[in-house]
């Protein structure tokens, strides 16, 4: 392992939170190397050993062999998270091709074990060109619902089809960390948390996005135990696909 633990975190504003406590946490910035991508990216840093650990959408956690959680936080919601969606040009029965998001791969994932499982419905996915859908994920779905003819929330999506909460991204690691550096990097998420009004206040203004409702509301930061039911039911549903 290099001197310094180089951690991958996503550059969403749903991550800002915790990159406010990494980057202000002085053990942090001794100890270790932020590196910033996009979800899918972070995972592939974390998957090529490029990084030690990353902010990892759920999905990606077939690809580390011996994967370790770590911490007491997620992207997650309970419910609604108005950040993941399936936008669609026609009502969701009659979808026929999907394009999904370059950018992700639990939303994409989620989307397909969606309409296997609560729409019922066959589709062809696509990663380019013409489709009668699309799954966006992040900062590029804000203020966009009123743009589609249709909008599918997969946070709520999921919650009608399984009752749980969701874990979009946890914290993992392809290796072993010192639980000392572990304990420290909890303590800077949690610290970067109690800090959400100061992460707010420094968002711009959307006329049509509201920002605290987003990130006190509709996101759930917890790791509960719900929501590690809920990565085993995800990852179980998408062995399946």
């Amino acid at each position: 392992m290099p001197d310094k633990i180089r951690v991958a975190v996503a550059t969403y504003t749903n991550t800002l939170p915790f990159l406010k406590g990494l980057q202000t946490s002085s053990a942090i910035c001794r100890d270790a190397e932020l590196l910033m991508d996009y979800p899918s990216a972070c995972a592939e840093k974390v998957i090529r050993n490029e990084a030690d650990l990353g902010i990892i959408p759920i999905q990606a956690l077939l690809d580390i062999p011996n994967y370790h959680i770590l911490g007491d936080y997620c992207i997650g919601s309970d419910g609604e998270v108005d950040s993941v969606f399936v936008f669609s040009k026609v009502p969701i029965e009659q979808v026929k091709v999907l394009r999904l998001d370059p950018q992700s791969k639990t939303s994409n994932g989620l989307a397909r074990i969606l309409f296997k499982y609560l729409w019922r419905q066959e589709i062809d996915v696509v990663l380019v060109g013409e489709a009668d859908a699309e799954v966006l994920i992040g900062d590029r779905t804000f203020g966009q619902k009123q743009a589609h003819a249709y909008a599918y929330d997969l946070g709520a999506c999921w919650k009608q089809l399984t009752g749980l909460p969701f874990a979009f991204a946890v914290w993992a690691a392809n290796k072993e960390l010192p639980t000392a550096f572990e304990t420290i990097f909890n303590d800077a998420l949690a610290q970067g948390l109690s800090q959400l009004d100061e992460v707010i206040a420094s968002l711009p203004k959307l006329a049509n996005f509201d920002f605290e409702d987003y990130l006190k509301n509709k996101l759930d930061f917890r790791l509960t135990d719900q929501k590690r039911q809920a990565i085993d039911r995800y990852l179980e549903l998408y062995q399946t696909l």
